[in-house]
């Protein structure tokens, strides 16, 4: 093997093994992928929200963010966190401000499909050495792998390099809190996407799987969860489908 394609094999050995070497993956409401590289929980403020279901109704909760000054136009929201509960039943949701990146194998991107996460890396908008990453296509095989140097998006924002070699309409690229993807976009060749995260956290019940990609606009009974001066949250979804938002 050519010297210089050893010191590449090398670099991205180090570097994978270095993210994972860092620490565990925080839990989110139900089981989820590692994050290579993620903080501990007790690193990061815990935020809970406690669902009930009070209408008639077996539904699936799904907790979301919308793209609010996400600063990229063709990224769509996922289904994040999802639960289904029959009547009179309860669950909590429960995460921290831990990012990540993500890649799934996707297709074209749209409403409707999933993005399931093929590998997730911490991520941590404010640190320049882990708020941007890149995105390969080597030998048939999609990776993560450390970005050029210089080029570091301001800080608060994550920049994903993705290279020339990876092919159109296949894959997708994402950030994730707490272990979940929050927000994909398709992985263009030669793109640089760059998420800039302000968390605003909304809450609809109805037919979702986590991860699914989700059309906004198609969501009528959603509400906003907002979390001032508190960490810790209650909605119910009383009978006639209307939400109530509490205290936690």
């Amino acid at each position: 093997m050519p010297a210089h394609d050893q010191d590449s094999v090398l670099s991205r050995r180090r570097f994978l093994a270095a993210a994972a070497a860092t620490g565990a993956a925080c839990a989110g409401a139900l089981a989820v992928p590692s994050v290579a590289g993620a903080r501990p929980a007790a690193a990061a403020t815990s935020y809970t929200l406690k669902v009930t279901n009070d209408s008639p109704q077996y539904q699936s909760f799904c907790l979301y963010q919308k793209p609010v000054n996400l600063g990229l136009p063709g990224a769509f929201p996922l289904a994040w966190m999802v639960a289904p509960l029959w009547p009179r039943n309860s669950t909590t949701f429960t995460w921290s401000l831990d990012y990540s990146f993500a890649w799934a194998v996707t297709g074209p991107l749209a409403p409707g499909g999933t993005f399931q996460p093929w590998q997730q890396v911490a991520a941590d908008p404010e640190n320049e050495s882990q708020n941007r990453i890149g995105f390969d296509f080597d030998n048939g095989v999609y990776e993560f792998v450390p970005p050029a140097s210089g080029g570091s998006p301001q800080p608060g924002s994550l920049g994903i390099e993705v290279h020339a070699d990876v092919p159109d309409d296949t894959a997708s690229v994402g950030i994730g809190m707490a272990s979940g993807p929050v927000f994909a976009a398709q992985a263009e060749p030669g793109a640089n996407p760059v998420f800039t995260p302000h968390p605003q956290y909304w809450i609809t019940a109805g037919t979702f799987t986590r991860g699914e990609i989700l059309d906004i606009e198609e969501i009528t009974n959603e509400i906003e969860v907002p979390f001032v001066d508190t960490f810790s949250m209650r909605v119910v979804l009383g009978v006639s489908g209307q939400w109530s938002v509490l205290p936690g």
